[in-house]
């Protein structure tokens, strides 16, 4: 559905104005799908993000300010988040034995075993974009990194 309909807003000040709505909207709504799909699991889209990022580790450890420098949401409070994972039993604290002031963290196997049931899921989510093109994909995401910039 056209941001208009879906909006009922027929006028836009500009095209610009359009897109940030646009992009505003679109946000929001894929942020929602992610947080329904992983209510099921008591999981958060922040904590999700962690598990994830520690499994591309490959069993190494990260100290808590490595996984802020790669969170998608760099505002969350990443020790209280490691914190409720470790409640858990989804990953494993530890004092760095290099840096005592330092904390790594571990995902533990029961947190491997969540992000594959996980991942099922999500393979199941991402089949709304099989209308679209792979071209389309990779403009999509050119498009949204452009923006950034």
């Amino acid at each position: 559905m056209e941001i208009a309909s879906e909006l009922q807003q027929s006028n836009f000040a500009s095209e610009e104005a359009k897109a940030i709505v646009n992009v505003i909207f679109t946000g929001n709504w894929v942020a929602y799908e992610q947080q329904e799909l992983l209510k099921p699991y008591d999981l958060s889209m922040q904590q999700y993000n962690v598990l994830r990022i520690l499994r591309g580790q490959n069993g190494k450890p990260m100290t808590v300010l490595a996984i802020i420098e790669r969170m998608l949401d760099r505002t969350s409070n990443a020790s209280r988040l490691v914190d409720k994972l470790v409640e858990k039993k989804w990953v494993l604290r530890r004092e760095c034995p290099n840096d005592r002031r330092a904390v790594d963290v571990l995902i533990l196997p029961e947190g491997l075993a969540l992000l594959q049931q996980l991942d099922e899921v999500q393979h199941q989510w991402s089949k709304r974009f099989s209308h679209m093109k792979q071209d389309d994909l990779v403009k999509l995401n050119e498009l949204l990194d452009l923006l950034r910039n």
